[in-house]
């Protein structure tokens, strides 16, 4: 997915992994936050009537913008520890 910013420059990104219907995104972090990334993927995701799996540790926590965005796509955003 590309997107475009003012000045023209093509801003896109793509899953760490794709495997049938789920897009992968790993990140070992201690807080997560729902990132341009997340929200381009997340997006992705719920237009192509996929699954986005958010890999993290355990330990990890989810700050409020990532919860407000996994409330407002409901099922689409799914967390896996490692």
């Amino acid at each position: 997915m590309m997107r475009q910013t003012k000045h023209q420059v093509a801003r896109g990104t793509r899953p760490d992994a794709a495997k049938s219907n789920r897009l992968y995104l790993i990140k070992n972090v201690k807080v997560l936050r729902a990132t341009y990334q997340i929200r381009l993927l997340a997006v992705k995701a719920e237009t192509e009537g996929l699954k986005f799996v958010l890999v993290v540790p355990p330990a990890c926590k989810y700050d409020r913008s990532l919860l407000d965005l996994i409330n407002k796509t409901g099922q689409t955003i799914l967390r896996e520890d490692y």
